[in-house]
């Protein structure tokens, strides 16, 4: 072009849009080194901001559902102490009735005993209970209970219905029935019930060990896609700090070219 046109520096225009551009990567590389952020708005990458906050979103459920499964666990813990409790007192009361058959035992003690026994095990089948729900019997009982373990997924606890086990034989011993007690349903009933609470508690153990993989691995590919490269962004803005120095001298060279034409007035 001529450089004797004063009425539009194209040149100069061209400079101030090239320093414009150039400050726009400089406060790029600045926010992302403020924020450590690669991607502080949508408009930095689209689809990357889109799959990071969806990962975010799995994340925090499967964080929430790692919390289910330490409820669920405490609960299956509770309901063991006292299954084995009772499992306890059960097999106390089966060596009493073998006591009772024995011809020199006092049996009306030992029904007594036994007695006592039954009431402390209906006792625990009452009162055992998480977050106020009835874990074995009694009011408000519950015989299964359902927890989100996963993303999507759901694991219902059922170890038995504990509430229906008659207790009238043992609670109401006496010293003429003691001798033919027979428990032996209930603690097979107690034990079944454990064994079921045993294999719950390693199912959700494995479901742990899988939400923290799982979680660790969601996060890593959110910082991937969110987290700023400190050492590429630092190099970013110095390349572009230079940039403006220079683009600046030059739009400054470029508008004042057509001072030239003041020559040809002189």
């Amino acid at each position: 072009m001529s450089l004797f046109q004063i009425n539009t520096n194209v040149e100069a225009l061209k400079a101030y849009n090239a320093l414009a551009k150039v400050n726009a990567q400089a406060a790029k590389a600045q926010l992302r080194l403020a924020s450590q952020k690669r991607i502080n708005s949508v408009a930095d990458d689209t689809s990357g901001y889109r799959v990071g906050k969806e990962l975010e979103a799995k994340v925090s459920v499967m964080k929430a559902a790692q919390g289910n499964i330490g409820a669920a666990k405490d609960l299956l813990a509770t309901a063991e102490s006292a299954l084995s409790n009772i499992n306890d007192l059960l097999i106390q009361v089966k060596a009493k009735v073998a006591d009772a058959n024995d011809p020199s035992k006092n049996l009306t003690a030992i029904a007594n005993d036994v007695v006592a026994l039954g009431n402390e095990i209906s006792s625990i089948f009452t009162n055992t209970k998480f977050n106020d729900t009835a874990l074995l019997s009694g009011t408000g009982y519950s015989s299964s209970f359902t927890f989100q373990t996963g993303v999507s997924e759901s694991t219902t606890v059922n170890f038995g219905t504990l509430n229906t086990i008659d207790l009238s034989t043992i609670t109401g011993a006496t010293s003429s029935s003691v001798s033919t007690l027979n428990v032996d349903t209930i603690i097979s009933t107690i034990q079944d019930a454990l064994g079921s609470i045993g294999n719950y508690t390693q199912r959700f153990d494995v479901k742990n060990d899988y939400l923290t993989a799982a979680i660790s691995n969601a996060t890593a590919s959110v910082s991937r896609l969110f987290d700023a490269d400190v050492a590429l962004e630092q190099l970013n803005a110095t390349k572009a700090q230079i940039g403006s120095q220079v683009a600046t001298a030059m739009l400054a060279q470029l508008n004042s070219q057509p001072q030239n034409i003041l020559a040809l007035f002189r």
